[in-house]
């Protein structure tokens, strides 16, 4: 965890956006479904609020307290934690989402591996980041390293690169990569 928390310090912030591309998630993420969604940097909850009427069950992991201090936990389970070594069991889910947080953790190789293994066989996992090909994402990754938020953003094939012998599938709209993977 680096020494300055920068998501605590804009929780507040973050619970208080709508996500906006809902409808989208839902599409790639082929919901609704029977079972369990794991939201893994899914901190205040955003994302998973969108959705969580199309699942069983939500889970949402951070690693980061702030922002899963403002979850609904009467809608959520937070669970805080890092990526790369999730504290569930193997084949744990019928999805598992990551959203705009790929590019924020520490080793972005053991955290597919991890959200991989927890996820059930024939299950989906969508990873949705800021596609850093396009000019407005590249200011945002520049911004972000100057801030010490150690981001590291990756263009959609090589984050497809991090899954081998997975089905994989690549959505590209307005900046933004949706790579969806089924176990």
């Amino acid at each position: 965890m680096p020494a300055f928390d920068h998501f605590s310090a804009i929780a507040s912030i973050y619970a208080r956006v709508t996500y906006s591309k809902a409808n989208l998630i839902r599409e790639v993420g082929a919901l609704p479904i029977s079972g369990k969604l794991l939201d893994v940097g899914g901190g205040t909850g955003r994302v998973a609020s969108a959705i969580r009427d199309l699942v069983d069950e939500v889970i949402i992991t951070d690693v980061s307290f702030g922002m899963l201090d403002k979850a609904d936990r009467s809608a959520f389970k937070p669970v805080c934690g890092g990526s790369e070594s999730l504290p569930f069991a193997d084949n744990s889910f019928e999805r598992v989402i990551m959203v705009d947080a790929l590019h924020h953790v520490i080793d972005q190789v053991d955290s597919a591996r991890e959200m991989l293994r927890v996820l059930k066989p024939g299950g989906l996992l969508v990873i949705e980041e800021p596609d850093i090909r396009t000019f407005g994402v590249k200011l945002i990754a520049i911004a972000e390293k100057l801030l010490l938020m150690r981001s590291h953003f990756l263009a959609p094939d090589q984050i497809v690169k991090l899954f081998p012998d997975q089905e994989t599938n690549i959505r590209v709209e307005d900046g933004t990569a949706w790579i969806i993977i089924k176990k």
